[in-house]
């Protein structure tokens, strides 16, 4: 199989990664209404609801703006305005959601967590979105820098390169069967795994981002690696405590 790879059908390219990406966010939420369905939800149908249009909102609305931070002196023209408006990060739309999640959950006066029900659906939707990157080559900023070691790829532009996207499948299959069994074996307080979720991948991200042939802003960091702190900054009381209760 040639990467990039594109399929056709009645002679036309189809979009792969386009395809993958919708199919990711449906894939992912039936498996998240097949979850809530098999466990008790302590959060009411109507405030559930009102989280995950907070979500949603905050998603889209994180996604873009930190896609745009990433190349933000671009000449915006009448040319490539569309391709600005439609570039877009999982990253943005992570810390997106979740700051969306925790503006509508104080709307609504909800005091329950809420994303431990969201972990395994992520995971799977980030999974199912990276092989559409993985598969699209050098056609998507997710491939990595060129390297001479044995896990050089060409990705379609005759050099051999890390192929990050790949490199993300092999972690997101290790934290998915991780998460769930930190769940089985170990009591935890609701809304922890979604944060042990968010301090595990967002960390993995801030090194693999090394890795890609980023523009690195402000002390030598590029923005999705400066948005890694933030969050983990954001999960500071979290991660103290993992360390205290390590010791």
């Amino acid at each position: 199989m040639h990467i990039p790879f594109e399929p056709q059908v009645f002679g036309c390219n189809i979009n792969i990664h386009l395809v993958l990406e919708y199919l990711a966010f449906f894939v992912a939420f039936r498996y998240y209404v097949f979850l809530r369905r098999k466990r008790h939800d302590v959060i009411s149908s109507n405030n559930r609801l009102s989280i995950i249009l907070g979500a949603a909102l905050g998603a889209l609305i994180g996604s873009r703006f930190v896609g745009f931070l990433e190349n933000p002196f671009v000449n915006i023209s009448q040319e490539n305005i569309i391709q600005i408006l439609n570039t877009k990060t999982i990253m943005g739309g992570l810390f997106g959601g979740l700051l969306g999640v925790e503006i509508a959950k104080k709307c609504i006066g909800e005091t329950q967590s809420s994303g431990d029900l969201f972990v395994s659906p992520i995971i799977l939707g980030i999974f199912i979105g990276r092989i559409g990157c993985f598969l699209s080559g050098i056609n998507e900023f997710t491939y990595g820098i060129v390297t001479t070691s044995i896990f050089g790829m060409n990705l379609g532009d005759g050099q051999l390169r890390h192929p990050v996207a790949l490199y993300e499948l092999i972690f997101l299959i290790i934290l998915f069967f991780s998460l769930n069994r930190l769940k089985n074996k170990v009591t935890l307080k609701n809304g922890d795994l979604f944060k042990w979720f968010m301090i595990l991948y967002f960390t993995f991200r801030f090194f693999i981002e090394f890795l890609k042939p980023n523009v690195f802003y402000l002390f030598g960091l590029s923005t999705i690696q400066i948005l890694c702190l933030i969050c983990l900054l954001y999960y500071h009381k979290t991660i103290l405590n993992i360390f205290k209760n390590a010791r």
